[in-house]
């Protein structure tokens, strides 16, 4: 796969992308996708692991991640085009069969994350209205439903599902920001027990360190999302100037957000009983706030989980997208729609796998562990490529990370991609599976190239490549 930086014909078939994310869009931008399924759905888990010190694992996860976003920041900057990591790696490595597993990984982990938050929006949207679906078909059948109406937002275009995007983060921010205020009231009040927040409960058969570790690989999931902003770079006005500050602002938000809603829900519910269920912060609101219409919080968390979907699933189908511009996957899931100007096949392919990951694997901790899985891949390999790419020249100033960063950020992310973290197996199956579906597609499509005389990462005649085509 090889990513074109020449410039962009003068002739364009295809129409071009629209500007349309100043720095406050651009942070909304970041701050939704961090925030949301996450810390929504997971938290009870990672209180399973760990016990009361809950908010360790969500430290350590953050320190790894804004590690590795000091990477992309160096990157971004340095070469400011849309493909994001599968650029930095042909640029590093350019061998095309690389370049294709990691932008396909990052594709696939976006379907995992929005996959999740399906499960999740059905999850309290069965026990927020008591309607009895945990645990049954239902929970399937509405979580297909909410994937088929993201599908149609994306389809309406980045400007509709960025604003939709605006809503959304200001509506999960309010959720978190509830449930900070419950405890803190609570806490100011005497009631609950906030001793709790300093009580280790690790797994006799791990230990300590053991136990934070496979702790920090679920709570992973929930710092994710800010790589999905170099996807958008094309989309913003003055990257190279705002991402940077931007980017470390958007991280350093959600990373306090989510130590104060850990203290909060521990010190509510004890750790045993948060980890009962998928809907945690549920509790510490019945827990907290008896008097606070469930109802209400309900609603507010589906749409928490609702936004998290709908930036995936704009990030994995713009892969799809490119990676079928570049000529790694076949030119059908190129096609644009004439009047929503949207990749309109690339949509319905990333559909379906999520459809598929949410008849038949169901579970939220599994979908959840299988993104931050890929993703763990994912920033190894850009963590390396800041390093190989010091040899290059970039075009112009651009943001320079410490080198100690990315050597810590390689290291950190290989570790916790490992099955020594007693990560649970059944996330190896899915990515595998799904690495293998990308596989075949391109298997398919060099057999094309071949028959056509076509080279991959060779942009159509008179059409323009993986930098400006689609809104």
């Amino acid at each position: 796969m090889s990513i074109s930086t020449d410039s962009v014909p003068a002739k364009t078939v295809e129409p071009s992308l629209h500007r349309v994310m100043g720095p406050w869009l651009l942070l909304l931008f970041i701050v939704g996708d961090i925030l949301g399924t996450g810390i929504y759905a997971l938290t009870g888990q990672v209180a399973k692991q760990v016990g009361g010190v809950v908010w360790m694992p969500f430290v350590v996860a953050f320190a790894v991640a804004v590690v590795t976003a000091f990477s992309y920041l160096e990157l971004v900057t340095k070469y400011p085009r849309a493909a994001g990591a599968a650029l930095y790696t042909h640029r590093a490595f350019g061998i095309h069969f690389i370049t294709f597993i990691v932008a396909f990984a990052v594709m696939c982990s976006g379907i995992t994350s929005a996959s999740t938050a399906s499960r999740a929006f059905a999850a309290n949207l069965s026990n927020a209205f008591d309607l009895g679906l945990a645990g049954t078909f239902g929970v399937t059948l509405v979580g297909l439903a909410f994937m088929a109406l993201v599908a149609i937002i994306n389809f309406r275009g980045v400007g509709e599902s960025v604003k939709a995007n605006v809503v959304l983060t200001c509506v999960e921010l309010t959720g978190l920001l509830i449930i900070i205020v419950i405890g803190l009231l609570a806490i100011s009040a005497g009631e609950g027990d906030v001793s709790r927040v300093t009580q280790f409960s690790a797994s006799a058969d791990r230990g300590a360190f053991w136990s934070v570790i496979a702790a920090t690989t679920l709570a992973f999931f929930a710092m994710v999302g800010f790589e999905d902003s170099v996807n958008m770079v094309e989309e913003c006005q003055e990257p190279r100037s705002i991402f940077p500050k931007i980017l470390l602002t958007g991280l350093l938000i959600t990373g306090v957000i989510y130590v104060l809603v850990s203290i909060s829900a521990v010190t509510l519910v004890a750790p045993d009983q948060l980890g009962e269920g998928e809907t945690p912060l549920l509790q510490v609101v019945q827990a907290g706030a008896p008097g606070f219409p469930l109802e209400i919080f309900g609603l507010i968390t589906m749409f928490a989980v609702a936004n998290s979907a709908l930036i995936n699933m704009l990030m994995a189908s713009r892969l799809v997208y490119g990676m079928s511009r570049e000529h790694v996957l076949p030119a059908i899931f190129g096609k644009v729609h004439a009047s929503r100007r949207t990749p309109y096949i690339a949509i319905g392919f990333t559909t379906l796998l999520a459809f598929g990951l949410i008849s038949f694997v169901g579970e939220v901790p599994a979908l959840g562990g299988t993104t931050a899985l890929l993703l763990l891949f994912v920033f190894t390999v850009v963590n390396i490529a800041v390093l190989a790419l010091r040899k290059e020249k970039g075009e112009h100033n651009h943001f320079r990370t410490p080198t100690f960063l990315p050597v810590v950020g390689a290291l950190a992310c290989a570790f916790l991609a490992g099955p020594w973290t007693g990560r649970d197996p059944v996330q190896y199956k899915i990515a595998g599976i799904l690495i293998g579906i990308g596989v075949v597609l391109w298997v398919v499509t060099v057999l094309i190239n071949r028959a056509t005389g076509q080279v991959a990462g060779e942009p159509l005649t008179g059409e323009a490549d993986m930098r400006g085509p689609v809104n």
